[in-house]
């Protein structure tokens, strides 16, 4: 592996750990047992690396929240949505731990990020609902499609946060992602048609 990639998956597993606060890039070089100016030839501060991060995270949402182009939308395909929310949350949970901070420190990922929310997240959830309600697995219409997509979003951007704030100083763990994902599905859950209901409880029971 390459040492421009190496930095950036080092300082992934650094800052999930630890928190981005608390490391520099002195940690991130020692970590890799490579010198600062080693690390600084590839990135000129961590600001760069958060960014670069940050692409990586978005470029996994989009890939795998697409929406199927050479065959209809199935219900089944709801569990690898889902299944993408979490991993997102948990593979890049640093950046949950304090969004607004993170945001306001970095001006560039700050840009972007907004400009991802904004402009690809939001039309990409709200085909997605569209997609389901289509198919007959919620009954919802444009408004509540709407709501379905802002209150999704608004848990997976801040759940980790909210865990924080609930227990200071405890440990973020994978249990606590899956909880987040329960109410992701408890959202949607008065919305599921009859005849959907019990598929649906198959899709709750992996979150158990």
């Amino acid at each position: 592996m390459k040492t421009y990639d190496r930095i950036i998956q080092a300082s992934l597993e650094l800052f999930n750990e630890h928190g981005e606060r608390s490391i520099t890039t002195n940690h991130i070089a020692a970590h890799l047992g490579i010198s600062p100016g080693n690390l600084y030839y590839h990135f000129r501060n961590k600001e760069e690396i958060i960014y670069q991060i940050f692409l990586q995270y978005r470029q996994f949402m989009e890939t795998r929240l697409a929406v199927p182009v050479d065959r209809p939308i199935v219900v089944e395909d709801m569990i690898n949505y889902l299944d993408t929310a979490f991993i997102g949350m948990w593979r890049f949970r640093f950046m949950f731990y304090d969004l607004p901070g993170l945001l306001s420190r970095n001006d560039k990922f700050a840009e972007s990020y907004q400009k991802f929310v904004r402009e690809d997240i939001i039309a990409i959830l709200t085909k997605l609902f569209g997609e389901f309600s289509s198919i007959g697995l919620l009954a919802t219409d444009a408004e509540e499609i709407d709501s379905l997509v802002i209150n999704c979003w608004l848990i997976i951007k801040f759940w980790f946060a909210f865990q924080q704030a609930s227990n200071p100083g405890g440990a973020i763990t994978e249990e606590m992602g899956r909880r987040g994902i329960r109410q992701v599905l408890a959202l949607f859950k008065p919305h599921v048609q009859a005849m959907f209901r019990p598929l649906f409880a198959e899709i709750e029971a992996r979150y158990k």
